[in-house]
């Protein structure tokens, strides 16, 4: 099994790392949204691609979601959001790779425009707050994501 770790820089992709014990012993690697210092775990592993928010830099997106998911071949995808997710998702829609999302553990009682939008596109959706379930009703509660020290 190949991960494809879909998110954007800052607490999207911290929450994705804690979720490491999922993929850290099967072959993976990243797609961020933002140049950034990269941790040891990344290096080798991340493509970065264009920065969008909700402009034309989506179809930029789309086509590098495209390419990246077409030469990588992974089993599945897990994204905590944002904005890469939508374009991803689109893409793994038409390759038949299954996309897994959970929603930023932030939101606590509203969801996040990412979140709606990825409530109806993931093959599996997961919230992290009781508060979001009148929102995500075919959903799974799965808890708050469990940091590591």
């Amino acid at each position: 099994m190949k991960f494809c770790l879909v998110g954007s820089c800052g607490g999207h992709l911290a929450e994705l790392r804690a979720l490491s014990s999922l993929y850290s012993s099967r072959e993976h690697f990243f797609v961020v949204n933002e140049r950034i210092e990269l941790p040891p775990e990344m290096r080798g592993r991340t493509y970065f691609i264009r920065h969008s928010e909700r402009d034309l830099l989506f179809f930029v997106n789309l086509w590098e979601a495209w390419r990246l998911l077409r030469a990588e071949r992974p089993s599945v995808i897990l994204s905590t959001g944002a904005s890469p997710a939508v374009p991803f998702a689109l893409v793994a829609k038409l390759l038949r790779i299954p996309f897994l999302f959970i929603e930023i553990g932030t939101q606590v009682t509203s969801p996040s425009l990412t979140g709606r939008i990825m409530y109806r596109l993931a093959d599996a959706f997961f919230y992290q707050w009781p508060g979001l379930e009148r929102h995500y009703r075919r959903a799974t509660y799965g808890g708050p994501i469990q940091w590591s020290s």
